[in-house]
């Protein structure tokens, strides 16, 4: 019976999808636009999750790939797609399980008709999925508009400590106890905020009674997790945070072999179909989210006691196939340290991925895979076909001071070009050792603490960053409601620092000629001095930044506090120049002026904004040749 209404389903629905036409679309199947096909198998499976790989070969416009679906329950497994252009679609279902009728041979076809250029306005997303500019060194939409990220760190924003409450928001909302996460989205985007990073999910992570970092009585570390503040396990230790979705429910099951482990093979799509509502959330305010697949310090587990390559293939396809009709970035990896006991090394996690990639293909619609990383990407992996499933480059975490210009600017040389971005710079509010600038630690949302990130935001773009970047503070966990906030603030605290309002700023500045930015060249050597006498590498102070076009008519520049006035050097000769200030921590521009290069192509700066020298504040400075 199941079987026979599910067939009249199916034909109905894409007989009424093929009859429609660009007058009646009635519908409403647009390009870009998640489509879910839903089979129902036929067979019974002892593991669903393990034992059935499903899929449909989608077929259209300059498009005809793969689409493998993901099991969500009982005898369900659905396909999700999106047309990638305007015209006529047609999808064939098959899988591994050839005798299951409920599986394979299902057709269907339908028509997608274009966004009107209103509806497009509406939500950015409607251009098409973000990849690689044309040049390789930054983002845009399928349409070619230019993308650049401004992202915030929400790693736990998958969980109950975010939950989503299915609730209208306001736009005069303040953030406080009681948080949603409709709310805190809303909240960033009235900031002009486009993204979120967010882990998909914590194996291992309980409150059970055993520390946040521990080992089993094999000697397997199950966990590096950060702490359930006020829940003691004994006088040196707190648990975990637990990371449950908001109705309890795990990602995987637990194994009944080894206690405190999770079964990798075994996966709870309830956990999941939680995480659906915040992930379609997200695409319907225009968002593009970064979602990771786990936390380095699962995997010693998953490695000891599970075919990891295998098992870890599987999970990362899993999501994949259940966001990957979505308009993301994906993470095969949270891989923010590399500790000996509690990660596994950057090579066994390239080995995983680079199976992925060979048994399921990359992410069909032709989104960015990437990681979040512990100091450089390359440094970690190498480049190209070293890591052929990486097709953008990252830096963060370790260090976060000067030395990430250096690695940035290592990435933006390499050959063929990949975007790259900082996913880790410094985090307001955040007392960590890796987190102190030469060793300093201000106070929490003080102005030096947000100066801080504000100096990570503009150095690491203008070494060579132009995919954009990701703000962050202390509460990247979120410490939520009903809990005490510890070492770290409660996430509607963060959400208030002032930091976060000098992201868009940042945008602005930028783009502030259009897509011409992403045309940018490191130049800071034609800065002289570039460097402050005595401003140390470990620091954010006295360094300056300088990427220019290579027909050196725009550059875009930025003065740390406590720079000295340089003269920069590379400028056409005898040649008109504009130049106007911007105001970093206000977003405003001050009066350009004109200058004229010398003989040799050098511009010298009359003076800095607030008229001292070395500079008692930062700025920024575009300079445009004049027509």
């Amino acid at each position: 019976m199941i079987r026979i209404n599910y067939l009249c389903v199916v034909l109905i629905f894409f007989f009424a999808v093929s009859g429609c036409n660009n007058k009646d679309n009635k519908l409403g199947i647009h390009p870009w636009e998640m489509q879910e096909v839903v089979l129902i198998a036929e067979n019974i499976y002892n593991n669903p999750y393990a034992d059935v790989t499903c899929w449909v070969d989608l077929e259209g416009p300059d498009f005809k790939k793969r689409v493998y679906g993901f099991w969500d329950g009982e005898n369900n497994f659905k396909v999700r797609i999106v047309a990638t252009g305007s015209g006529l679609w047609q999808w064939k279902s098959g899988s591994n399980q050839i005798s299951d009728t409920g599986l394979n041979n299902l057709t269907g076809e339908f028509k997608a008709v274009k966004w009107s250029e209103k509806e497009i306005s509406q939500n950015p997303n409607r251009r098409g999925f973000v990849r690689a500019s044309s040049n390789g060194h930054a983002l845009q939409y399928a349409d070619s508009t230019p993308f650049f990220m401004i992202g915030d760190t929400w790693l736990a924003g998958t969980t109950w400590r975010l939950p989503f409450r299915n609730a209208a928001t306001s736009d005069d909302y303040s953030p406080g106890p009681g948080i949603g996460f409709e709310d805190a989205v809303n909240f960033r985007k009235n900031q002009d905020f486009n993204s979120v990073s967010m882990i998909a999910s914590f194996p291992n992570w309980e409150v059970d009674g055993n520390a946040n970092t521990f080992a089993n009585e094999d000697g397997i570390y199950l966990r590096n997790a950060w702490e359930k503040f006020s829940y003691p396990v004994d006088d040196k230790n707190v648990t975990a945070k637990d990371m449950r979705d908001e109705f309890g429910n795990l990602p995987f099951q637990m194994s009944e072999e080894h206690i405190g482990v999770a079964d990798f093979d075994r996966i709870i799509p309830e956990y999941f179909q939680s995480l659906d509502k915040k992930m379609q959330y997200l695409s319907d305010v225009g968002f593009v989210p970064l979602i990771e697949t786990v936390r380095r310090d699962v995997c010693p587990s998953w490695k000891a006691y599970f075919d990891f390559n295998e098992s870890y293939a599987r999970y990362v396809q899993y999501l994949i196939s259940r966001y990957g009709a979505f308009n993301i970035f994906f993470s095969g990896i949270h891989l923010d340290w590399i500790p000996k006991e509690y990660s596994l090394t950057a090579d066994e996690f390239n080995e995983a991925l680079t199976y992925h990639l060979n048994k399921y293909g990359p992410l069909p619609f032709g989104q960015i895979h990437t990681t979040l990383i512990n100091n450089s990407t390359y440094r970690q992996f190498g480049h190209a076909e070293d890591c052929p499933w990486l097709t953008m480059h990252s830096v963060g975490n370790k260090p976060r001071d000067h030395r990430v210009s250096g690695a940035l600017d290592t990435l933006f040389q390499l050959d063929p070009p990949y975007p790259a971005i900082n996913f880790e710079p410094y985090y307001t509010g955040w007392n960590h050792s890796i987190n102190m600038p030469n060793g300093e630690r201000p106070p929490a949302n003080s102005e030096r603490d947000n100066y801080f990130s504000r100096a990570q935001m503009y150095g690491s773009v203008l070494s060579g960053g132009l995919s954009g970047h990701v703000h962050g503070t202390a509460a990247y966990d979120i410490t939520t409601t009903g809990e005490p906030e510890g070492m770290r603030p409660h996430i509607w605290d963060a959400l208030k620092y002032e930091s976060a309002n000098y992201m868009p700023y940042l945008k602005e500045f930028i783009m502030s000629e259009g897509s011409k930015y992403q045309n940018l060249v490191p130049a800071s050597k034609d800065i002289n001095p570039q460097k402050a006498p005595g401003s140390p590498e470990k620091g954010l102070d006295g360094w300056s930044y300088m990427m220019r076009t290579l027909e050196k008519d725009f550059a875009l520049l930025y003065f740390e506090n406590m720079s000295v006035l340089p003269e920069l050097e590379g400028f056409e000769i005898n040649t008109a120049y504009s130049l106007e200030w911007f105001i970093p921590v206000s977003g405003k521009w001050k009066r350009s002026i004109k200058i004229i290069s010398d003989e040799i192509g050098i511009i010298i700066l009359p003076e800095f904004p607030d008229g001292n020298n070395p500079s008692l504040k930062d700025w920024a400075l575009k300079i445009v040749k004049a027509n």
